[in-house]
């Protein structure tokens, strides 16, 4: 029990003590308001909750939290659609999962899902979508979150912040030579490509420099 209602039971207890004993009209008086007053303010003290509720609470934000980075994403005229993985999920109660939408954001809570609850935030979207048109539905070993856009456009990416790092990248391109903006390019598409993307890069690579010796000799000699 909380520190101060303990505090207001003890003087109750002691008030009511005093009133046993007490014969003057006045002081019983006194002591009746009392006792009144302090049953009126332990009545009104929040009641500590149930040890087992507050314990199940404890257990279904129980385990630890993961931040989820891995979605694939989609859009019609009227909804931006996420897709996030998460193996099991439809065998969750549907409260269990949340997801709180603002105009320009949305985050999603996964609770107690083996052990662990999940989390995932959107800050800043592209563009503003509409509160009470949006939604999520639960599939198998997936979350579909629908997006409501306000107006029906295209949206070429998901947050203001990927859209500025696309502008970025296209001012290096631009402001570069071209052949040297199409060398960036490839040393980017060979950095993070697989070995298939990086076999194709070299194949390509050395044809071009096969044809440029070739065209450098004089065909007379």
């Amino acid at each position: 029990e909380p520190l101060f209602l303990n505090q207001l039971q003890k003087d109750l207890e002691e008030v009511k003590e005093l009133l046993t004993n007490a014969t003057r009209k006045r002081v019983r008086d006194v002591l009746m308001a009392e006792k009144q007053k302090l049953e009126l303010e332990i009545k009104n003290q929040p009641q500590p909750k149930p040890k087992d509720v507050a314990e199940e609470e404890k257990s279904s934000l129980g385990g630890y939290t993961v931040k989820i980075n891995n979605y694939g994403w989609d859009q019609s005229d009227k909804f931006v659609k996420i897709y996030i993985s998460l193996n099991g999920v439809q065998k969750l109660p549907a409260e269990n999962v949340q997801v709180n939408f603002t105009e320009r954001s949305f985050d999603l809570l996964v609770k107690n899902l083996n052990g662990k609850n999940y989390t995932m935030t959107f800050n800043n979207l592209l563009k503003p979508i509409s509160v009470e048109g949006s939604s999520r539905k639960i599939k198998t070993d997936m979350i579909l979150v629908m997006c409501k856009k306000k107006r029906e456009e295209k949206w070429d990416c998901l947050t203001q912040v990927e859209k500025e790092s696309k502008e970025k990248e296209k001012a290096a391109y631009d402001t570069a030579d071209p052949s040297e903006g199409l060398m960036n390019i490839l040393k980017k598409m060979y950095a993070e490509g697989d070995d298939e993307m990086k076999r194709t890069i070299n194949k390509a690579w050395v044809e071009s420099r096969e044809k440029q010796y070739k065209g450098d000799i004089p065909l007379d000699i």
